[in-house]
């Protein structure tokens, strides 16, 4: 049986990664330092699986890292280990710098080590923020990084290093830049759960500026498939893009998520959406061409943002104590990152 390692594997799209890996037949090693974004509750599902073993490490270790590897000899590695929150990034960066420069270069070193003499690889897992403020078009993969917060030069960051280890030492890494995810288990701090907490407690929807900033949505779901599709076909050495094509604005999701929700719960008279203050540098616009991996590894994502934003309101909805797991604190402070 081929063995995959995860890190950030409690988080939320590692978490939706591992469930995939361990149905399509792998033994799955989850690699997580245990943050407050970290959720033993996004495992529920697969913890007691023989396939599955979850180690509390922060991938800066690097020599506990290489144990692991040593000892489980992985296929792969997919790296979703990162702090991901703009805001945060924003009011502390220097966490962003630990866990997803830092951590990135020990892991590679590591890995390195690990992946002289096998064909094992790494699969980098960053994000379209590396891109920058894009007002007009899509970006392809050769596009130029133009981070605007310490969250997405973090990540920038990350990805040179990835490349440098890729020329300079032959590593067997591929990148995969990614739109914004939505689904189950997504952390609260983020755009649609944070939302989707407010409507079921009768709270104001509070919304950035004008509302105007525009992301590209994809489900957590197709994502993996893509990330799976990459690790068995993509070409090492290589940049893949992942997105649905599909961009709307906040007001947009708001609305979206409130015509979800009046179909299945009664509102209270608060649910309404609320303009506050922009926070600073906010991207107006990101946009992905993922045509690369459409046509060279035949990729789709198969889920239309009204029915994948059906199905995560219903989770959570039904998932209720997935909320009472995390700190309040990280649900009530935080406003939806987009």
């Amino acid at each position: 049986m081929d063995r995959i390692v995860v890190t950030g594997g409690l988080g939320f799209i590692g978490s939706n990664l591992i469930e995939l890996l361990v149905k399509k037949g792998f033994f799955v090693i989850n690699i997580d330092k245990v943050s407050y974004a970290s959720n033993y509750y996004n495992t529920l599902e697969f913890k007691n699986n023989k396939n599955y073993k979850f180690f509390k490490l922060d991938i800066i270790n690097s020599k506990k890292l290489l144990s692991i590897f040593n000892k489980y000899k992985p296929k792969a590695i997919f790296n979703l280990a990162a702090e991901t929150h703009v805001d945060r990034s924003i009011d502390s960066p220097e966490p962003f710098i630990k866990s997803n420069v830092l951590g990135t270069f020990n892991l590679l070193e590591s890995f390195k080590k690990y992946s002289k003499n096998n064909k094992s690889k790494l699969i980098h897992v960053s994000t379209d923020e590396v891109y920058g403020d894009i007002i007009k078009g899509r970006t392809k993969e050769n596009h130029p990084y133009n981070p605007s917060s310490p969250y997405a030069a973090s990540k920038a960051s990350s990805d040179h290093i990835v490349f440098s280890y890729i020329k300079t030492f032959n590593l067997k890494a591929i990148i995969t830049n990614c739109s914004n995810n939505y689904g189950p288990r997504q952390h609260p701090e983020k755009l649609i759960p944070k939302m989707i907490y407010n409507i079921i407690n009768n709270k104001p929807l509070l919304v950035y500026g004008n509302g105007k900033n525009s992301r590209e949505w994809i489900y957590v779901k197709d994502h993996c498939e893509a990330l799976f599709k990459i690790f068995k076909f993509g070409k090492i050495g290589e940049t893949y893009n992942i997105g649905s094509n599909k961009n709307l604005n906040n007001i947009e999701v708001c609305k979206k998520l409130l015509n979800v929700a009046k179909k299945n719960i009664k509102i209270g008279t608060k649910v309404k959406i609320k303009f506050i203050k922009d926070r600073p540098g906010h991207d107006k616009r990101y946009a992905l061409d993922s045509k690369k991996l459409i046509k060279k590894l035949k990729w789709r994502p198969k889920e239309k943002f009204s029915n994948g934003v059906y199905k995560t309101f219903i989770w959570y909805l039904n998932n209720k104590k997935y909320y009472k797991s995390l700190n309040k604190k990280d649900i009530i402070k935080r406003l939806g990152n987009i």
